[in-house]
């Protein structure tokens, strides 16, 4: 007998049963970035790329993912999404670095979180992102990604301490 929960009694990967978990609201916040030189940061914020306007487009593409997370990721449960959001947030340091900063906040009522629905939405957004701008630049950096914080379920609530310098 297995004590990981994605195995069964013969070793091989299963879906977890989540018939009998209670349903609660969940929500899972998840952070992304992606670093981009002076030009494509000009371009965004000027809506000059040729494919687009890059944060509407990948906002879209990130509340997709979200809810297409279980077609992707195994052993994932599709879950019926209550709410997704994404927000975007432009870092500029001094040395002349560029960043955007993608939060994806996902919500549900039911037995099992939302933290790969928000980390899939986070990476499918920066990945979009990049895809709209590599024309101009293949250089650009994405992350980290990670899981700012989750509410709700057996397990408790979560929150990451962030050190920004």
């Amino acid at each position: 007998m297995s004590s990981f929960t994605h195995f069964n009694d013969q070793g091989r990967a299963k879906m977890v049963d989540i018939v009998d978990k209670n349903e609660t609201v969940r929500i899972a916040i998840a952070k992304s970035s992606i670093e981009v030189n002076k030009a494509i940061y000009d371009k965004i914020t000027n809506n000059e790329i040729k494919k687009g306007d890059v944060l509407a487009v990948a906002q879209v593409a990130a509340i997709m993912a979200a809810k297409k997370t279980a077609d992707i990721i195994p052993m994932c449960h599709p879950l019926a999404l209550k709410g997704v959001d994404v927000s975007f947030e432009w870092i500029i340091k001094e040395t002349d670095e560029y960043h955007l900063e993608i939060t994806t906040e996902v919500k549900t009522k039911g037995s099992t979180g939302v933290e790969m629905e928000a980390l899939t939405a986070a990476s499918v957004c920066a990945l979009t992102i990049y895809d709209m701008c590599k024309a101009v630049d293949k250089g650009m950096v994405i992350g980290p990604t990670y899981l700012l914080e989750k509410t709700g379920g057996k397990n408790g609530d979560f929150k990451r301490e962030i050190n920004r310098k």
